[in-house]
């Protein structure tokens, strides 16, 4: 299927690996332009190499902290790039550690809701009006599938990405949007293997007392498809979601997670 998108320019953050460069490798495959931003310089810069690779579109890496200010600036004014005029946005943060919420005191949190919550807000709110004024737009905010079925140790994540998904429930049904075929939705990945999926196995083994190889093989079990999710997929349902097909479809919580969120809706 022809997605329509060769050509638009794509902002991705968090993208030097894991579900970030899924989504960058599949939009790149897609024929479209891309900024890739994350904090670290050499994966980001061997991720950027590695994506030229996979087609002509244009691969622009910018080492930054998206969650600041000056590091948005920096996304903004990269040599080559867009500016501002992005067609589509892919926010996506580290997510904040796990561990028992009577640890974790105001500052904590601060940051948790800046990164997970606040930072995508602000990506929006500088790219949208442009999307409409050019009658194209597609954001896609990575979130978890903790926000459908909450995990006991990650409540930090829990309440971040709970805060942005309601924000995007009323300003994705805005008519000035899409009507103007802009969009924004939410992909909620379950259990994908990347570092992220590691380090909350890791949470959890400290926690039990067990290994590392048992939790992991619990986990595996607690999902029908008995395996974790590839970033190469999500990409590809993150592409999807980009695609001039998908512009009836906003507002959406998308749950990727091999089956195994339980519940009906």
């Amino acid at each position: 299927m022809d997605l329509k998108i060769k050509g638009k320019w794509a902002l991705v953050c968090g993208a030097s690996k894991g579900l970030g460069l899924g989504c960058a490798s599949s939009l790149v495959k897609e024929g479209v332009n891309v900024v890739i931003v994350a904090r670290g310089a050499e994966a980001l810069e061997a991720s950027r190499v590695a994506l030229q690779k996979l087609g002509t579109a244009k691969v622009i890496a910018v080492a930054a902290d998206i969650t600041t200010t000056a590091g948005r600036d920096a996304v903004w004014g990269a040599d080559g790039g867009p500016g501002k005029n992005y067609d589509i946005v892919i926010t996506n943060a580290g997510g904040p550690p796990p561990g028992d919420f009577k640890d974790w005191d105001r500052d904590t949190w601060i940051k948790a809701i800046d990164a997970n919550m606040l930072t995508p807000i602000e990506l929006i709110k500088a790219t949208i009006d442009g999307m409409a004024q050019r009658k194209f737009g597609r954001i896609i905010n990575i979130t978890s599938g903790a926000v459908k079925a909450p995990i006991e140790i990650l409540g930090l994540s829990n309440g971040a990405r709970s805060g942005l998904t309601g924000f995007v429930a009323g300003v994705a049904r805005a008519s000035k949007y899409v009507s103007n075929n802009v969009t924004i939705n939410n992909l909620l990945p379950g259990a994908y293997d990347t570092d992220r999926l590691k380090t909350t196995m890791s949470g959890a083994a400290q926690k039990s007392g067990q290994s590392i190889e048992d939790v992991a093989n619990a986990r595996r079990k607690t999902i029908p498809a008995q395996r974790f999710g590839h970033p190469d997929e999500f990409g590809d349902t993150c592409a999807f979601l980009c695609s001039e097909q998908a512009g009836y479809m906003t507002g959406q919580n998308i749950l990727t997670d091999g089956g195994a969120y339980p519940g009906t809706y």
